[in-house]
């Protein structure tokens, strides 16, 4: 009798993820579907869950892209499933766009090209030569750029702004070891955000959104921009107060606000530049996003390994043993002595074990030399603090 073929997995799909990543999901074990009622993750890339009601078979969340502002982590974060994102993987895409908006602005290229568009065929050169004065602009190198935020994006914004023969300076408490080192060190520490936009013609925001960050740029701070700074935002739309900018553009403390996030109460602003969200809207940023984020959610799926999680510690190790545990707990004592007393009192034998943490939540591997029975499964699901438990055996 011929043995049946196992179930392929369900992978939501969600917007148009670039197919070079979809693929590196193998066709003979999953199946990629528009929709799913329970699919075992979701990989989207802009589409709002928040009101999505998920499955009790979900187990991962890819998101396409850096952010996860779209996606309720939290409540994930309760259930012990990781949201997976693309750290990274569109920071060239944005460096340029950033690059793209400071020439834009200091060349006033905008109202320019409005300018020639309403132009008649009529006396043009005359009327080319007597209206370009009003575009005079400026030259990018000796002025000086401020970045708040050196992570990747922020690095690659300064490296390139010192080869146009820019100053730079940079502001970020929470710069990581990494990003220090990747840091060009022609960039000078500015002590405080009011520092750096006091003294810098550009200011260019490159820090996530969240409670500490939300009107980073607002009512107070937005008098203390020289006059006729620019003041770039290709990071989140909450980041900057836009009411501020506006009064920042009336007052002429701002000549331009660059901007990928348009909203009603800027359009049609004339000091405002607004694009349509282009951040990550290359080939190559969406190909890089798609592999990166599909490559985390397979290795999850299958080994356990956790890369790149934003609510989950990055937690991976090599399979030495061919039973694997995969434990998403709260961060709580004695944790790691529950689950290795319920697993000695069946006998079985861990040849090796991983713990890390993460602010609330941890999360635990181990590699056991027999085989988990499911009553032993169960029995961990039930501890205190455990959110969820996978058997993920070598053959499967």
């Amino acid at each position: 009798m011929a043995k049946a073929r196992p179930k392929k997995s369900e992978i939501l799909v969600i917007n148009n993820v670039a197919p070079v990543g979809l693929k590196r999901f193998p066709s003979e074990r999953y199946a990629l579907v528009k929709e799913a009622k329970d699919p075992c993750a979701i990989v989207v890339r802009s589409q709002d869950l928040h009101q999505y009601e998920f499955g009790p078979s979900l187990q991962a969340v890819g998101r396409a892209g850096a952010g996860v502002n779209n996606i309720p982590v939290a409540a994930l974060s309760r259930r012990g499933v990781p949201v997976f994102n693309a750290p990274g993987a569109n920071a060239n895409a944005v460096k340029e766009l950033v690059l793209a908006g400071m020439l834009i602005a200091a060349r006033n290229l905008a109202p320019a090209l409005d300018f020639v568009r309403q132009l008649k065929d009529e006396d043009l050169e005359a009327r080319v030569e007597d209206g370009k004065k009003q575009f005079a602009g400026l030259e990018l190198p000796g002025h000086t750029l401020g970045v708040i935020g050196l992570g990747k994006i922020g690095s690659l914004v300064a490296d390139a702004a010192i080869r146009l023969g820019m100053n730079v300076q940079g502001y970020d408490p929470h710069i990581t070891v990494e990003a220090a080192w990747s840091l060009p060190s022609q960039v000078k520490r500015a002590a405080s955000i009011d520092e750096l936009i006091r003294t810098s013609h550009f200011v260019s925001l490159h820090v996530p959104l969240g409670d500490k960050t939300r009107h980073l740029v607002n009512g107070r701070n937005v008098e203390l921009f020289r006059p006729g700074a620019v003041l770039l935002n290709f990071s989140r739309e909450g980041i900057v107060a836009e009411d501020a900018v506006l009064k920042g553009l009336k007052n002429h403390h701002l000549r331009w606000y660059v901007t990928d996030f348009p909203s009603g109460e800027l359009l049609g602003h004339p000091g405002v530049i607004a694009l349509p969200h282009l951040g990550a809207s290359t080939r190559e940023a969406e190909d890089n996003c798609a592999i990166m984020v599909v490559d985390q959610v397979r290795d999850y799926l299958e080994h356990g390994n956790l890369q790149n999680a934003v609510n989950f510690p990055d937690a991976s190790i090599p399979r030495e043993a061919p039973y694997r545990l995969a434990i998403a707990n709260a961060n709580v004592p004695d944790m790691l002595g529950r689950i290795s007393h319920a697993l000695g009192r069946r006998k079985i034998n861990i040849h090796n074990m991983l713990n890390k943490s993460k602010g609330e939540m941890a999360y635990t591997l181990v590699d056991a030399d027999s085989p988990v029975p499911a009553e032993v499964v169960k029995e961990l699901s039930a501890l205190n603090g455990v959110l969820s438990v996978r058997y993920l055996p070598a053959n499967v």
